[in-house]
Formats: structure tokens, sequence, C-alpha cells
């Protein structure tokens, strides 16, 4: 399980990271913990959580059962490419879209908005997660047909075929 909000701040950090820690617990999962902008905590947690800075989602998301994450254009994509079920906790803007878009699709459970965020809301979204198997095979399917395409390729396809 990875687990960030990117740039995404939070009033309190530290009781957010709380609130992750006793999710994981309580869903028995165990994660990489990208504490990223918004701060989140490497102070007690147990050693079933890996806190870092950062890590290259392209590396890291394909590694991991599945990713939670705020739901940022970029990060959907890397989530979706990875093929993994994608938890997303929205903050704010597209966010809410990308989390409704992950659902639909059935790569993801329902997002949980962030304020909305506690143990209870998000140990459910990764218990999920991980353990609905047509989920699991959705992502998974998704994921191989997005690295399947070229879209630099078909953008300059499509950007040559524009008539000026």
């Amino acid at each position: 399980m990875s687990i960030g909000f990117g740039s995404m701040t939070t009033p309190d950090p530290q009781a957010t990271t709380r609130e992750v820690v006793r999710a994981l617990e309580r869903s028995g999962q165990r994660a990489v913990l990208l504490s990223g902008w918004g701060g989140l905590s490497a102070a007690d947690v147990p050693d079933s959580v890996f806190v870092t800075d950062s890590v290259p989602h392209d590396w890291l998301f394909p590694r991991v059962a599945a990713t939670v994450h705020h739901g940022g254009a970029g990060t959907t994509a890397a989530g979706l490419a990875a093929g993994v079920p994608n938890v997303v906790v929205p903050f704010f803007g597209d966010q809410p879209f990308w989390g409704d878009r992950v659902q639909r699709l059935g790569v993801g459970p329902a997002p949980v908005p962030r304020r909305a965020l506690n143990e209870r809301t998000l140990a459910e979204a990764l218990t999920h997660a991980v353990t609905d198997p047509g989920m699991k095979d959705r992502a998974a399917a998704l994921g191989t047909r997005i690295r399947a395409e070229d879209g630099v390729a078909r953008a300059a396809e499509v950007i040559s075929g524009l008539k000026l």
C-alpha cells in the first residue's frame, strides 16, 4: 500500500498521520507513507509503515497492492497506469471528479472526501481495495491498456492533422 497526498496540506499533519496509521492497523495493511508537502509525520509509526518524503510514482505504484492519494490528475494517471486499485481522498478542485471516475471505472472504492477521512472510513476503503478481486482484475486490465498506449505518437498524429 502506498499512501500520500502530494502537495495537499492538512491543518494537523500529526493527527492525519495517526488516522492513517490506525486505518492501516484496522485493515491489516502495511504501507509506504509519502509525507509530501502535507507533512505526514514519521513520528510514532509502527514498523509496518515506512515513511519517506517521496518516491517516483511510476516505480512505487506497480509494487503495492493499492495506492491512496488525493486524486490529482497526474497522480490518478500514475495510479491507473500502475494497474492497482486506487483509493482517492479528494481535497478540492478536480480531485472529486477523478475520485468519482476511478469508482465508476470499478478500479477503486467510493472516494473518501478529506473532511470525512478517519480511521473507519479509510480502513473500509483500504479493505475494499485489497479484497475485491473484481476491482483488482479491472485495475490490472486498465493498467495494461494504458501502458500499451503511445500517447506522444497519437498527439503528434492529431496535431499534424490539424488544418491551420
